[in-house]
């Protein structure tokens, strides 16, 4: 049984803040052209209420699965409560799939309805969406879709709130969260109430989450840490959510927001240090920070510039953070915490702790969290009150995804040192052996490739070669020079001496033979990266694969792909 109280459960939560601070803004929302709107827990509370009970008079059985597609909005957390009062089961799409992507999921799940909200292709992803399905549209929905579906202020309008305290147990399922998989097919993860609550009454102690505390929302809402971090941190702690308005606008959101607790993956943090290494170039950045006073005075400029100021958590995951990334943001000021786990277990495993330097593990594990190492295959598994009540119609696949005695094969290697904290060195089927017979763990490798600032993502692979390829995809200015043939010269020429120090570091079996520059990005929409940019190495191996013995063979430190 969950450990868990009724009051910690999230409809309880919701009915708490109408109740306590009906007046205190809850969320606020960019309606475009530079105008915002906040949303009072008076609000949310009437505005879920009223959808709660159109759905409800829908007659759907209990239980049944109702969609969300859509970007990160106000109506995203509101229709997820909403379905969630009307006794109905929650299945978050990712706002950038394809749309056999899309069909399949709303078919699998058999959803009854589904929310069509802030999208930006909705054209290439309405072909997903069966056509007989009943969809509401947001505010801020594209056209073809308010032209096409009832709206929700149209909906709110004509319905009365549902009264009452609905109450969802604990041991309910609560939705369907679809692995974005960096491998195979999408599997529905079933979580409960009570996993939810358990998880986040476990991270904000970990993180002291208050009411205090101000978040920004823009990492996809269907992403497990997304929707335990912020949906039910929001509804936890009662604290502000501002949204982002869209990419062109981050860096004025998060001005706007000045976040407390800020969440973001490697690949956004490198992103942002390229940016600041753009304006001040690393030899200067660095001799200003060893200067007394003055290097405090630049932290504290970059630190607003980056609009985190104000941020007293920050925090990595969804993929291995670099060290050396790491020691950058700790030099300026802005220590980053590591967060492990999985959407099997709500993302709820393990976090380096504040205050202290735990670089190059992730952590001890969360109270409540137990963590073992398979003696046979260095295996990371675990076990907590967040684990998942299964896959959805996949009871074999389940039965695979746990031990006999219950604990959840993560799928990671690592080790745990003698302070407690976890090493993660690969994953157990990321391993590639070569034609020599050595083993290869591409996961370091690739921490220290990333981190070129003409880098943007990378893959280490060359399973059967004598020797591994690295593959990197460059960041935006980067391709833009690549165009004119001189600086494309002093590009490979970075590059090589890249791989060149990087080899130096790795033994001689792990030394990469060549990089690869890809030419075409690696994108979500391209399939080629989850939408948490973690690149899936099954498409790597579609893509270039028939290429491998080539480069090998060709001797040059650089090669761009096509050539």
């Amino acid at each position: 049984m969950n450990p868990v109280t009724p009051d910690q459960l999230t409809l309880q939560r919701l009915y708490f803040w109408e109740k306590t601070a009906p007046d205190r803004i809850a969320l606020t929302q960019p309606m475009g052209g530079g105008v915002t709107r906040d949303i009072t827990w008076a609000q949310v509370g009437d505005e879920v209420r009223r959808m709660a009970s159109h759905l409800k008079a829908q007659g759907w059985a209990p239980g049944s699965k109702i969609a969300i597609l859509s970007k990160n909005c106000a109506w995203w957390l509101m229709s997820d409560l909403a379905i969630w009062m009307a006794g109905y089961v929650s299945v978050p799409l990712y706002p950038t799939l394809a749309p056999g992507t899309v069909r399949q999921i709303l078919l699998h799940s058999e959803a009854r309805a589904c929310f069509v909200g802030k999208l930006d292709d909705w054209a290439s992803m309405k072909p997903g969406v069966p056509a007989d399905m009943p969809c509401i549209s947001y505010p801020l929905s594209p056209a073809d879709a308010i032209s096409s579906y009832e709206g929700w202020d149209a909906i709110i309008a004509r319905n009365e709130p549902l009264q009452g305290e609905v109450m969802r147990e604990a041991d309910e399922l609560a939705t369907l969260i679809y692995t974005s998989g960096t491998t195979g097919q999408p599997k529905g993860v079933m979580h409960s109430f009570g996993n939810f609550a358990w998880a986040i009454a476990t991270g904000a102690a970990a993180v002291g989450m208050t009411q205090q505390d101000r978040m920004l929302s823009y990492l996809p809402l269907a992403h497990v840490v997304e929707r335990v971090l912020v949906e039910h941190g929001w509804l936890y702690t009662g604290m502000h959510v501002f949204f982002a308005e869209s990419l062109d606008t981050f860096a004025k959101d998060l001005q706007r927001a000045r976040p407390t607790i800020f969440f973001s993956v490697p690949r956004l943090w490198v992103k942002f240090q390229h940016g600041v290494h753009h304006k001040l170039p690393p030899a200067k950045l660095n001799r200003l920070l060893s200067i007394p006073l003055i290097g405090g005075l630049v932290r504290r400029k970059v630190q607003k510039a980056l609009g985190l100021d104000q941020c007293r958590f920050a925090a990595g995951g969804a993929a291995p953070m670099p060290v050396p990334l790491l020691a950058w943001y700790r030099k300026l000021g802005l220590p980053v915490n590591e967060g492990y786990g999985m959407t099997e277990n709500l993302a709820v495993s393990n976090l380096t702790l504040p205050g202290q330097n735990m670089e190059g593990t992730v952590g001890p594990a969360y109270a409540g969290v137990d963590i073992r190492i398979d003696a046979a295959t260095g295996e990371i598994q675990m076990r907590s009150p967040a684990l998942m009540q299964g896959y959805y119609k996949e009871p074999e696949l389940t039965r695979e995804t746990f031990t006999a005695d219950g604990w959840l094969h993560t799928g990671d290697k690592g080790h745990i040192d003698a302070q407690g904290r976890l090493h993660i060195t690969g994953r157990v089927k990321d391993l590639f052996k070569t034609s020599k017979g050595k083993y290869v763990a591409p996961a370091p490798i690739e921490d220290k490739l990333v981190m070129h600032e003409l880098v943007e993502a990378c893959v280490v692979t060359g399973a059967n070669l004598g020797q591994p390829l690295g593959i990197v995809m460059l960041n935006a200015e980067a391709v833009e020079r690549a165009a004119d043939p001189t600086q494309r010269v002093q590009l490979e020429a970075a590059l090589a001496q890249h791989l060149n120090t990087i080899n130096a570091s790795l033994d001689p079996h792990e030394q990469l033979k060549c990089l690869v520059v890809a030419t075409n990005a690696w994108t979500v929409e391209n399939d080629i990266v989850t939408p948490t940019f973690k690149v899936k190495r099954n498409r790597i191996e579609d893509a270039y694969a028939a290429n491998y013995e080539r480069w090998e063979a060709s001797g040059q430190p650089v090669i761009w792909q096509g050539n």
